[in-house]
This record gives structure tokens, C-alpha cells and sequence, in this order.
């Protein structure tokens, strides 16, 4: 009797780990499918993107968490992380819209930055007295009341020299004051703008004609903005080539006053601006 009992015991040995084997194989699929549909996702469809400086006042703080479409004008090896596979030109590509708020790879920098499309191929961009000319035309632009930023761990009050910061209280809360206009492009949306100081070193632009595949950008802190009004040697973006776009920045999905630490979870909400969720890149800037 002992021996049967004894092939049983390795008879059922073999299914067990054939079992186990299979039960390893399919976590791995699964991993496997999961990073294969994530990959896939943040090359094609979206990826997040939070902001770094301040370049893009009032529009964006300092720690806002944005989703950046990827479809709106085709894909580049910048589309892809690592740039993988790497090819020149887009796929599918098609030109942004003056006004559109867009990702892109730095053409001199292995960095990515944010910033607004102004002039397209064939336009005409100048800056005379601060004030933006395109195409020979004046951009409209009206006064707004002072743009008011909260003054928190990550938003210092930094003001572009010769201009002193000015913060005032409400309600209990340090808030930095700026002067504020309202822009609006030809047939394209309205956007707020900050004007810190009069001959600002980027405040007269001679004209110049915005070569076929590039774009010219500009930050909405104009004059806390090294943008194409700069070259790249200089630390500016000079005229962007449309092959080094990412995509389109679509609305702020997550804002962190810069008091919130990774290894502390319970900050994340504590430090949360939870107005700025939801938040578009036209218009008033909230």
C-alpha cells in the first residue's frame, strides 16, 4: 500500500507546479500588458506635465499638474519617451492654433517647457513697447484689474528687475500683485498677460517672419519669459521648430502649493489648490 500511496503524492506534484509556472507566466503577461497599454497611452493619446517656473503667469502656477494631449498634431520622436524610435518629421502632423498652450522639447536643451503659440508659418511677429504687432497689426490688448497670486512654498513674489514685489494681504493670505492685460490674437482666444515693468529688455522685437516649420511662442509672464524672443544661446527658445512639439496642454488636473512631500501622503491634500482643478488656458486667468 505504500508505494500507490507514494505515485500519488508525485503524480500530484507535477500538476502543482505546472500550476505555479503558469500562475508566474500569466502575472508577467499581465505586467507586461499593462506597461505595453501604459507606454501606448502616454506616446499616443496624453501625459501629464507640471510646471516648473513662472514663466507663464497667471495661466499656470508653479506647481500645476496639467494633462497634455498628444494627438492634436501628430506625433514626432518627441511624442515618444526616450524619443523612441527616433525619425525626423511628424506623422499625421498639423500645424497648432495661435493661442494654443503647448508642450514641447527645447531645440538646444534636453528639456521639456511650456509655452503659448503667437505667430505661425508666413506671420509676421514684432514687440514694440511691450505691446505684440502681428502681421503689421497692433494685438488688441486691454487693461485688467491686478492679477493676485498667492504667495506659497513653491510661488515666491519674484519680480523681473527694475520692479520691486508687491504684496498685499487677503484674508490672512500673502498675495503678490501684478499688472494684467487682457490679449486677444486675431480670429484666435483671449488670454491674460503680465506686464511687470516698461523697457523690458524683450519689450521692443524688430520684425521678423516666422520661417515655413517653425513656430514663434511666448510666455504669458512677458517679461519673466526667455521665449523666441530670445535666441538659444542666450537660454531662449528662438523660432521652434513644429517637429520638436509634444502636444497641447488641455486643462490642470492636480496644483500643489509646494508643501506637500512624496513620502508623506496626507500632504498632498493639505497642500492641494483645489480651485486651480479643471482650470482652461483662455481668458480671465483665475
Amino acid at each position: 500500500m505504500p508505494a500507490p500511496s507514494s505515485r500519488r503524492s508525485r503524480s500530484t506534484a507535477a500538476p502543482a507546479k505546472n500550476e505555479q509556472k503558469e500562475t508566474v507566466g500569466s502575472l508577467f503577461r499581465f505586467i507586461l500588458t499593462i506597461a505595453f497599454i501604459a507606454l501606448a497611452f502616454r506616446s499616443l493619446i496624453g501625459a501629464p506635465f507640471n510646471i516648473p517656473s513662472g514663466s507663464m503667469l497667471p495661466t499656470l502656477y508653479i506647481g500645476d499638474y496639467l494633462a497634455v494631449s498628444k494627438w492634436p498634431y501628430g506625433y514626432s520622436r518627441y511624442s515618444f519617451p526616450l524619443g523612441l524610435p527616433a525619425f525626423r518629421g511628424r506623422i499625421l502632423g498639423r500645424l497648432p492654433g495661435r493661442g494654443d498652450v503647448v508642450v514641447f522639447r527645447h531645440p538646444a536643451e534636453d528639456s521639456d517647457l511650456i509655452k503659448r503659440v503667437i505667430g505661425l508659418p508666413g506671420d509676421m511677429v514684432e514687440v514694440r513697447q511691450g505691446e505684440l504687432i502681428l502681421n503689421g497689426r497692433q494685438v488688441p490688448r486691454r487693461p485688467l484689474p491686478p492679477a493676485k497670486i498667492p504667495v506659497t512654498a513653491n510661488s515666491p513674489c519674484r519680480a523681473v528687475p527694475p520692479a520691486a514685489p508687491t504684496v498685499i494681504e487677503m484674508s490672512g493670505t500673502p498675495t503678490c500683485v501684478y499688472r494684467a492685460y487682457l490679449e486677444t490674437l486675431p480670429g484666435g482666444p483671449s488670454y491674460t498677460v503680465l506686464d511687470q515693468v516698461d523697457h523690458g529688455r524683450a519689450d521692443d522685437f524688430a520684425p521678423v517672419r516666422v520661417p515655413a516649420g517653425h513656430v514663434f511662442l511666448m510666455g504669458d509672464n512677458r517679461d519673466d519669459s526667455l521665449d523666441s524672443r530670445y535666441p538659444t544661446y542666450a537660454g531662449g527658445v528662438g523660432m521652434l521648430p513644429v517637429e520638436n512639439l509634444i502636444g497641447r496642454a488641455s486643462f490642470t488636473f492636480w496644483s500643489t502649493d509646494g508643501r506637500a512631500s512624496w513620502f508623506k501622503p496626507w500632504t498632498w491634500f493639505s497642500a492641494l489648490r483645489a480651485g486651480r482643478i479643471g482650470n482652461g488656458y483662455t481668458g480671465t486667468a483665475e
